[in-house]
């Protein structure tokens, strides 16, 4: 649903548009601190998914807070909207971020 919170209620319809379009990445944690993002549909080819997973973990990592010690993220689970969800091994893409990071 629209929400001004997180943008989808604007009088600037253009940015909002170019943003989108451009690949702006947003997500909230619920109280147990769980991600819940979308990252396509079931009609999107493999690797289409796969670059969207990664992009939204590597925003995950971005996002930690400098004070965050230990292990980040300690799991994660790629599902369709019903259906059961698949372990994800996110250690490449925790590696790549580093690397960037320390770049």
């Amino acid at each position: 649903m629209p929400n001004p919170k997180t943008g989808t209620v604007t009088f600037d319809v253009a940015n909002a548009v170019r943003e989108t379009k451009a690949g702006k990445v947003e997500f909230r944690t619920d109280k147990t601190a769980l991600v819940h993002v979308p990252v396509g549909k079931i009609s999107f080819p493999p690797e289409k998914l796969v670059e969207n997973a990664a992009t939204v973990i590597t925003s995950v990592i971005k996002a930690k807070p400098t004070v965050a010690k230990g292990k980040y993220i300690k799991g994660c689970f790629l599902s369709s909207t019903m259906g059961p969800g698949v372990s994800i091994d996110v250690s490449a893409v925790e590696a790549a971020a580093r690397a960037e990071r320390g770049a």
